[in-house]
């Protein structure tokens, strides 16, 4: 019984999601200013570092093709550079996911909440 109530009820809000999002005039929101911002803003942050990210791969992938007495130098023990460049590669892939995780909380996240809330006052105001 309390499963239908709540099927139901979830039902209700996916019929009232999709008439909202049938009156949302979505291109007229991509063209507006604060959209426009918004993607400017994170393509200004996210194309710098996936460069940076795929250029310090790409050198990763050519030492360990091109210098490979190099990247088999033993550095400590058994462990030789191309273990140590290949960790540090894990290691830059988490710091560039926090570093975005952070950057999109303290930027993304909050102009694309008064987007969001803009929009849905538009909604609230049409009905």
């Amino acid at each position: 019984m309390g499963e239908e109530r709540t099927t139901g009820e979830a039902t209700a809000r996916i019929d009232a999601a999709r008439r909202d999002a049938a009156r949302i005039d979505y291109v007229a929101i991509e063209d507006s200013r604060a959209f426009r911002r918004l993607r400017r803003t994170q393509r200004g942050f996210v194309l710098p570092l996936v460069t940076v990210g795929l250029v310090w791969y790409i050198v990763y992938v050519l030492l360990a093709s091109w210098a490979i007495d190099f990247m088999s130098t033993p550095v400590i023990g058994n462990v030789n550079w191309a273990i140590i460049i290949g960790l540090a590669q894990i290691v830059t892939t988490f710091a560039i996911t926090m570093w975005y995780v952070s950057f999109a909380g303290r930027k993304l996240d909050p102009e694309a909440t008064r987007i969001r809330q803009q929009i849905e006052a538009e909604l609230e105001a049409a009905e």
